[in-house]
């Protein structure tokens, strides 16, 4: 009976090992949401992983910024939006220039690196607290493909002619 078990278990574990982060973004980081670094202080120098979908690219002259409005980051590292769960929004910032051609809105991008501190923005009429984390990974997920699957059935009731035919 074991003997059956451990092809099962074998398969399991190959599959698991599909769903791993890309390299640049493994590593151990802390479960700080962007909306828990906006209201505690404390969190500065944290080291985490956040993602999300880009809002706002603003390049200055060393560096570039990205507003991102944050998701959940599914087992591979890449945000998840299934649900509309949010964590709220949040800034990273990297050294360089990151064209905004490319990182266009709506692109998803998954970042590591700690929090620096939290920052004012004006979002409409309303003054929000985003906190801000100087990025070492900026990570650019391929855009996915919108796929939509048709099923061509010649009898809707469930049965005529069968393969045979």
């Amino acid at each position: 009976m074991k003997r059956v078990h451990l092809p099962a278990a074998l398969a399991c574990t190959l599959l698991a090992a599909c769903a791993t982060a890309p390299a640049p973004l493994q590593g151990s980081y802390a479960t700080v949401s962007p909306d828990q670094a906006a209201t505690a202080a404390a969190t500065n120098g944290t080291a985490v992983r956040w993602g999300g979908r880009i809002v706002e690219v603003t390049p200055q002259a060393d560096r570039t910024c990205f507003q991102m409005l944050s998701a959940p980051l599914d087992a591979s590292g890449r945000p998840s939006f299934s649900g509309n769960r949010t964590g709220g929004r949040f800034i990273a910032c990297r050294t360089g220039f990151y064209d905004p051609a490319l990182f266009a809105t709506d692109r998803d991008v998954t970042f590591t690196g700690r929090i620096a501190a939290t920052e004012q923005v004006r979002i409409g009429e309303y003054d929000y607290r985003l906190p801000r984390i100087d990025a070492d990974v900026v990570y650019l997920w391929p855009e996915r493909a919108d796929v939509q699957v048709i099923r061509y059935e010649p009898y809707p009731w469930g049965w005529g002619p069968g393969w045979w035919w």
